[in-house]
Order: C-alpha cells, then structure tokens, then sequence
C-alpha cells in the first residue's frame, strides 16, 4: 500500500492520475489495483483520457444535476461537493495483467475535484 499526494489547482476540475498510479504501483505485487480517496468532497473515476472534452462535459453535466448554487442545508457551502463525489465515488478497482492495469484502449484514472483548491490523499493498493 503506497500513499500519493494530489495537488488540485481549482474549485471543480478533473485531474488525469494515471500515470502517477502507475508509477507507484511499481515494485508492489497483486493482480488487482484498488486506488482510493478518504476525502468526501472529490471522488474517482475511470473514463476516457484521449479528448480533454469527455471530462470537461462529464464536469458540466455533474454541475447542471447538482448546482453549486442551491439552498442546501449543509452550512458550509459545500453541499454540491459531498453529492457529485456520492455520483463519482471515493474508488475504482482495476484488474492487473503482467504488472499493468488492464485499462480499455481510452481508458485512464482520474481524480475529480469538486472542493479545491486542496491537496488530497489517494491510497494505492494491489491485492
């Protein structure tokens, strides 16, 4: 189990971490990575990495269901954040073949923040 540190730069953004992912699973051993967050206003995903668009319209569709602005009752103006973490969720568990995550041909791990700026911690475990 290895710990990494993400520093996000804007209140809601999508951070592509899959090539940090990678990097610390290296030397550890296990046929399934499970890649987690303790936080409860960012969540994880899986989508596609190749057109910056995809997560842009995932981020816009995110903020049209569950709008910043709303008379939610939480009180420190956070509501929308808890909720589109709840949507994403706090992990994503992927299959290994020869050390590697078996990931579709577009697929990458990205960190979604919906609370930042803020340094979150990700736990990387193989099984």
């Amino acid at each position: 189990m290895a710990e990494i540190r993400v520093k996000t730069s804007k209140r809601i953004e999508a951070l592509n971490i899959t090539e940090l992912v990678e990097k610390t699973m290296r030397g550890m051993e296990g046929n399934l990575l499970h890649v987690y967050t303790q936080h409860t206003t960012c969540g994880l995903t899986i989508n596609e990495d190749a057109d910056p668009d995809v997560m842009r319209d995932i981020l816009d569709a995110l903020e049209r269901m569950v709008p910043a602005k709303y008379p939610y009752r939480h009180s420190e103006g956070n509501s929308d954040a808890h909720i589109k973490a709840t949507l994403t969720g706090s992990s994503v568990t992927i299959p290994c073949i020869q050390g590697r995550p078996a990931f579709g041909t577009w697929q990458g791990i990205f960190l979604m923040e919906f609370d930042g700026p803020r340094e979150r911690k990700v736990i990387v475990t193989l099984i």
